[in-house]
């Protein structure tokens, strides 16, 4: 079965993704919407959302900009700067066991000795035993040994033109690897997220609309967005 928006998300998610840009990151807050969304909990659900960070991974891509964030999670976010991966591990674990959390997303970089494949498997157990959704971002990770549901690589791709101004950054778009999962085949897509929904296309797709954007343009220039 092919993945698509809409579907629930898996319970344990990794995505691989640089520390050079935030599309880590953003994808994966747009996947916890769109799974949120898939469950209708989104609209009226009131419950905080925690997001952990170890010290490396707060020094290469900063602490989330409340602002910046979607609207629904803006007054809903706990943030956790913990200075080590074994204290994230820690925080990441403790926060599945909430059930009054909609969803937990975490950031650690690297490859720490502590992020093994026993550390992976507790927090899948702790994700499916209390419902509660993991999006955990490996930045500048090499892909190791996990009990992740879906792992993803991604990074940021070119934007389409905004719709009211064609200076401003379109809707961001990430390209999106699932190269390990249960549940769906592997396979690639462009995402993009207005903010309401979780759009997909093909990567070959999306590369023609480009290359039609740019002969338009007259100078072959693309804005690009990164998300956050």
């Amino acid at each position: 079965m092919r993945w698509r928006p809409g579907f629930a998300a898996a319970r344990h998610s990794e995505i691989f993704a640089s520390a050079d840009e935030a599309g880590g990151a953003a994808l994966a807050l747009s996947l916890a919407l769109d799974g949120m969304r898939a469950e209708s909990i989104c609209g009226d659900d009131k419950r905080g959302v925690l997001w952990v960070q170890d010290k490396t991974a707060r020094r290469l891509g900063g602490r989330p900009y409340r602002a910046g964030l979607p609207a629904e999670l803006r007054s809903r976010l706990i943030h956790v700067a913990a200075n080590t991966a074994e204290d994230a591990l820690f925080a990441l674990e403790e926060g599945l066991r909430c059930r009054d959390l909609a969803c937990v997303i975490g950031e650690i970089a690297g490859n720490p000795r502590a992020m093994d494949f026993t550390a992976s498997r507790r927090l899948s157990l702790a994700a499916e035993r209390h419902g509660v959704s993991l999006f955990l971002v490996r930045l500048n990770a090499k892909r190791d040994l996990s009990s992740a549901r879906m792992r993803w690589q991604a990074r940021s791709a070119v934007s389409l033109p905004s719709r009211w101004n064609a200076a401003a950054p379109g809707v961001p778009s990430w390209h999106a690897e699932l190269f390990r999962a249960r549940a769906h085949r592997q396979g690639e897509w462009i995402l993009r997220d207005d903010g309401k929904h979780l759009a997909v296309s093909s990567p070959a797709a999306a590369q023609t609309d480009h290359v039609d954007l740019a002969d338009a343009a007259g100078d072959g220039s693309l804005a690009t967005s990164h998300g956050a």
